[in-house]
């Protein structure tokens, strides 16, 4: 079992590297700008942890305001109840025996929500939880337009009839991810795709209340599209993730959260002027979303990461860079990035304050 060098107190610059950084002024900025934001408009934040997956961080965003947490997994479900976080929205089907009996325990320890887009697996919920003596709630799943999960809007009062008529579930509304409106860069085209998509989600809200049930919850929305979704009368809470720590992608698409993550790495080689190398690679940083981005180094860009390595380029081969010496990155996709590491290091200005364990790190069953 290997020795963390990294203790709170520590200066950043000693800091044993690669290390997931973040800056904990910014973060605590980010959490109170969004809670604030939406408060102000007479709803509230639902945050998802697939971001961060860190239970210290979930609390933080409880503490300012934050109405409970969404998950994807009954893993991560299983970290945060842990923690001690009480309300909790698996904003995903969940499907087969096995599951429904770990989740039918946990909702014995935890107000749960669960999504649901099929009637066999209404009937399964129903049975696992009847057989726990434990109690579920449920939102009806929308396809708002991105094709993953959830029934059409016309189908929705079907399905929430039968949650509510099923022993053990308690309907309580829906819910739709307009997950293909969330990094489009041109704001009148995603204002325009957030509003078709929401649209979906409030037919079926008005098609279920006009079959005689209530429509507690109406949930969706991002980091991307919160503040469109803010104007949309009838949705009552927002499932932003990654706008607590903020990414390359969402920055530049318009979001100005800050970006608190980045990814501290030591340069090991400087083989030419024009190039350097850094020890951080595909291993601590992802690019599903594009590269990572280079910060503080004038006229230098990260043009590669093989496994273990950055490869960067300068465009000026008088600056000095050396063996020994850090460079920073934000990355390209914070979620998937964050998920490749087992601690967080929280930075009060140039110093290591605190050290949190991402325990819902490769929690994805």
């Amino acid at each position: 079992m290997s020795v963390d060098a990294n203790f709170p107190g520590i200066a950043k610059q000693d800091m044993d590297t690669p290390a997931l950084l973040v800056d904990l002024d910014l973060m605590e900025a980010n959490i109170t700008r969004m809670d604030r934001f939406l408060a102000g408009k007479g709803m509230r934040v639902r945050p998802h942890y697939k971001t961060h997956k860190t239970p210290a961080i979930a609390l933080k965003q409880l503490d300012a305001g934050a109405i409970g947490i969404s998950c994807a997994k009954v893993e991560e479900a299983e970290t945060l109840v842990s923690a001690g976080v009480k309300d909790i929205l698996i904003a995903n089907e969940i499907v087969g025996r096995k599951k429904i009996a770990r989740l039918a325990g946990l909702a014995r320890h935890a107000s749960l929500m669960v999504a649901v887009d099929d009637p066999r697996n209404v009937e399964e919920l129903s049975q696992g939880m009847s057989e726990a003596g434990a109690w579920l709630r449920v939102l009806v799943d929308i396809n708002v337009g991105m094709n993953r999960c959830g029934v059409e809007p016309e189908d929705a009062l079907a399905l929430a009839q039968q949650v509510a008529n099923a022993p053990g579930l308690m309907f309580v509304g829906v819910m739709g991810y307009e997950g293909h409106c969330q990094t489009i860069k041109g704001m009148e085209e995603r204002q325009e795709a957030t509003r078709q998509a929401m649209s979906r989600l409030l037919q079926a809200r008005e098609l279920v209340q006009a079959g005689g049930l209530d429509v507690e919850i109406v949930s969706g929305g991002g980091t991307g599209t919160h503040a469109i979704d803010a104007d949309i009368h009838g949705i009552t809470e927002i499932q932003a993730g990654s706008y607590v720590v903020m990414d390359r992608d969402y920055r530049d698409a318009g979001m100005d959260y800050a970006n608190a993550l980045t990814v501290l790495a030591t340069v090991i080689s400087r083989p030419t002027p024009g190039r350097v190398i850094a020890d951080v690679g595909l291993k601590g940083m992802t690019t599903d979303h594009g590269l990572p981005e280079l910060i503080g180094v004038l006229g230098g860009s990260l043009t590669r990461l093989s496994e273990e390595h950055a490869i960067i380029d300068l465009s000026d081969p008088t600056v000095e860079l050396k063996p020994g010496d850090r460079v920073e990155f934000v990355p390209g996709h914070c979620c998937t990035t964050m998920n490749l590491h087992d601690r967080v290091y929280g930075m009060r200005g140039e110093r290591l304050e605190v050290v949190w364990s991402i325990a819902g790190r490769g929690k994805f069953r």
